[in-house]
């Protein structure tokens, strides 16, 4: 009787924990989608248009991204005087970058087009990630630069994992770090966010963002823009 009492104390200990958790969890997120600017604005969003400018190596490099949401995604690249891309949409992607010697766009592995879905969307990912089948595990505080931050995991479909620092004082995301295969290997990348800025429509974007590429700023932001669908077809 006294080891099934224990054990029925350890359930009930274990579930007062586990909700526990789950309602932090949902407040962080619910702060952090209100933080950012609120669903209902968010989704207003279909086209967006960004340049910015990246220092990496002593070199200064300059992109402009188109995207239409969950549809495509255009990058082009300007370095040391040459302009390359890379597009992406649900199925395929290619790349032309001159300086690695490409004389024509060439067409994405399967990994990097599964691996660069992700990028097709728009909004937030805390706002996409249930419809996505993806799930969310909340790993209490972890220090940032200093900053005490609630540790938020995400994991897709296939697995692919993203863990999540935000900020308490402001409910922003200051750090991402994922883990992506491919060819065989696993790679960890962090990105650190900064200079958080809230738009005319509402939402707010980190307009600093620095990675092991380089720090990148943005420099213009266009919000749904009239976006030419051929721009998302590699030249010939």
């Amino acid at each position: 009787m006294k080891t099934l009492k224990k054990i029925s104390f350890i359930f009930f200990f274990s579930l007062i924990s586990h909700l526990g958790n789950s309602q932090t969890l949902d407040e962080i997120v619910n702060k952090h989608i209100e933080a950012i600017g609120g669903k209902d604005n968010w989704t207003k969003i279909k086209t967006l248009r960004t340049e910015s400018n990246m220092k990496a190596q002593g070199a200064d490099i300059k992109f402009t991204v188109y995207q239409i949401d969950r549809k495509a995604m255009r990058q082009d690249i300007s370095v040391m005087g040459m302009t390359g891309f890379s597009i992406i949409n649900n199925t395929e992607g290619w790349v032309f970058m001159p300086w690695q010697g490409h004389t024509k766009s060439e067409a994405m592995t399967a990994d990097d087009v599964k691996n660069s879905q992700d990028e097709l969307s728009i909004q937030d990912e805390f706002l996409t990630y249930k419809e996505l089948g993806k799930t969310l595990d909340y790993y209490g505080m972890d220090d940032i630069d200093g900053t005490e931050c609630h540790k938020i995991k995400m994991i897709d479909k296939a697995e692919k994992e993203t863990t999540f620092y935000i900020d308490p004082s402001n409910f922003l995301v200051i750090k991402k770090t994922e883990k992506v295969k491919a060819n065989g290997q696993e790679n960890e990348n962090s990105s650190f966010y900064s200079d958080h800025k809230k738009t005319n429509e509402g939402v707010v974007f980190p307009m600093s963002v620095s990675s092991g590429w380089g720090e990148s700023e943005i420099t213009k932001l266009e919000i749904n823009p009239k976006i030419d669908e051929s721009v998302f077809k590699p030249s010939k």
